[in-house]
């Protein structure tokens, strides 16, 4: 049986919205409409689609703004780890007639040949991962401006910084990141729809390279390499120093040991 279509009589395009609630949804046991997919978990309400991620997604399309926001406070209980404000990034879909001409148009809406629920949910893949994306960019960003400063005391002061702490805050908070992109969102990985319509491929690398996600998810990879090789460096360095200092004070105490047995045989003899 063939998968339904949104409905295309009700205007001559869609509104997209993607927002990031949080860290994950919950989407087991989720009954608010009737379910179209359910890896992603999709569901159409009233004459839309809702599309939920597991990694914290919602994809919305062409739901009215007061459906979208009792949607989501549906949801809200099912969110860990709540964003606030969430991340966003919206698109608009309109038809076009010819299958050859499905794609976006530079700084305009997303051609496709029909509403289908196959190609929305492409749409909503691209756009998740996107969402996902800015988050993450953001987030490793936010990481190299902590580690400036101590990589630029080290090479103009040649010392390095005392907080062993924040270095591994540091790498912990590359490693959640890196995390989330390998086992969560999975960037590179292509849509499981398109294993039963393998002709929607071409759609969906146009929506790939439209947003950059392989480009993006490769500089962001460099991205955490070289944060996490940075803290690396100056945690083994701060461990060296660390490590230098007791051997010192090792040899201070073996020579006050000495002294004072030295001492205490020259007292004797007097």
């Amino acid at each position: 049986m063939a998968p339904a279509s949104v409905k295309q009589d009700a205007a001559p395009a869609l509104r997209i919205r993607a927002l990031m609630l949080g860290d994950r949804i919950n989407a087991s046991g989720l009954e608010i409409g009737t379910l179209v997919s359910s890896a992603p978990a999709a569901f159409r309400v009233h004459t839309g689609l809702a599309v939920i991620f597991r990694y914290g997604v919602v994809v919305l399309i062409g739901l009215l703004p007061s459906e979208e926001k009792i949607l989501i406070d549906s949801l809200k209980p099912r969110v860990i780890g709540a964003f606030s404000p969430y991340e966003e990034e919206t698109a608009q879909a309109q038809l076009c007639n010819d299958e050859n001409a499905e794609a976006i148009q530079p700084g305009g809406p997303i051609c496709l040949a029909k509403f289908s629920d196959d190609r929305l949910l492409l749409v909503a893949d691209a756009l998740a991962k996107s969402t996902s994306l800015a988050r993450d960019e953001r987030r490793v960003a936010a990481v190299f401006d902590v580690i400036e400063p101590f990589a630029r005391e080290l090479a103009e002061r040649g010392r390095t910084p005392r907080r062993r702490k924040g270095i591994l805050q540091l790498i912990g908070n590359a490693l959640l990141v890196q995390q989330r992109v390998a086992g969560r969102v999975a960037i590179a990985e292509k849509p499981d729809v398109l294993w039963e319509k393998p002709e929607l491929d071409r759609l969906y690398s146009r929506l790939e390279d439209e947003y950059e996600l392989k480009e993006r998810l490769d500089t962001l990879e460099r991205k955490l390499t070289a944060v996490s090789e940075t803290a690396n460096a100056l945690t083994d360095i701060i461990d060296t120093q660390r490590s230098l200092r007791l051997e010192v004070a090792v040899v201070v105490l073996i020579v006050i040991e000495v002294a004072i047995g030295c001492f205490q045989i020259w007292s004797g003899t007097h």
